[in-house]
């Protein structure tokens, strides 16, 4: 279903599966991808560029289970809840796994605008709160996503939430985030806190939550290219990859899927005040350079 056109270019509302949407944009500087279900970027294309976002073959894309690959929203926690002592709230909140609304589309000379929207309320005994998600998404040379969290309950609430980017790499061995070698880090792995060591590559398993929200350049030395990317509103930097043995047990990873990705995400993994009728954002924003 044909949703705007212009002489820049279109959108279109497609199924992703029996009953999945996805708005699939077409403009002379862009293709991109955004499945309504979880609100979820599947691809950004740049015209003349790689494919940036990895997204897994063997995803399921089924009501209740989330999307592999992407950027799939952890919010309202990051994570396992930490009062989750029952272990039945499961990873990451309940965002990723709604139905989104498409508020507005806007395509200019320069790319498509996406605003969508999401609201509900009682969705989990650990989050009771009724709230509203917007998200901003700008498809073109650039790309940039904005989530804003509103409270719409009578009670403050806590939340923590990440961009859990996936992105698409030559190989993990082949690449390199300097700056993060200057970043104390918690490592999921080993449960330790660890001061600074020199970042030598993406090749898992490794999974670290580094204590900076500085900017980043993920650098791909088979191909040539380097991922800037900034962040706003967000407290660290999650790196992950899941190794050869762990996503030999992920249904949803196609074989050797791991060797094509790293995450990097722009999260916020302590919880943070959402106070009764405020609302907040976080942004991140991802430029590509070629090294030529």
């Amino acid at each position: 279903m044909l949703l705007v056109k212009n002489e820049f270019g279109q959108v279109l509302e497609t199924k992703l599966a029996q009953d999945l949407s996805v708005l699939a944009i077409e403009h002379t500087v862009v293709k991109a991808k955004v499945s309504l279900y979880g609100g979820q970027v599947l691809s950004w294309h740049p015209d003349g560029e790689k494919e940036v976002f990895w997204l897994s073959k063997d995803s399921l894309f089924e009501q209740g289970k989330a999307i592999r690959g992407g950027i799939p929203l952890c919010w309202p926690w990051f994570g396992a809840h930490p009062n989750d002592n029952a272990h039945t709230a499961g990873n990451h909140g309940f965002a990723r796994m709604q139905q989104w609304q498409v508020v507005s589309i806007d395509i200019s000379e320069q790319g498509v605008e996406v605003t969508l929207s999401w609201q509900g309320e009682a969705m989990n005994e650990l989050w009771p709160n009724a709230c509203q998600l917007k998200q901003v998404l700008f498809f073109g040379r650039l790309f940039k996503q904005t989530l804003q969290m509103t409270n719409l309950g009578d009670a403050d609430a806590y939340y923590t939430g990440a961009l859990h980017s996936y992105f698409r790499v030559s190989a993990p061995a082949e690449i390199k985030i300097a700056a993060l070698g200057q970043a104390d880090y918690y490592d999921k792995l080993t449960e330790q806190l660890c001061k600074p060591q020199v970042f030598k590559n993406g090749v898992g398993p490794v999974d670290r939550i580094y204590h900076s929200n500085k900017d980043l350049s993920l650098v791909d030395y088979a191909w040539g290219r380097t991922l800037e990317l900034k962040s706003q509103n967000t407290k660290q930097w999650v790196f992950w990859n899941p190794g050869v043995e762990a996503a030999n047990k992920m249904a949803d990873v196609h074989p050797n899927g791991e060797q094509e990705f790293v995450c990097l995400e722009a999260a916020t993994t302590e919880m943070q005040l959402l106070p009764a009728g405020v609302s907040k954002t976080i942004t991140q924003e991802i430029s590509i350079v070629n090294h030529g």
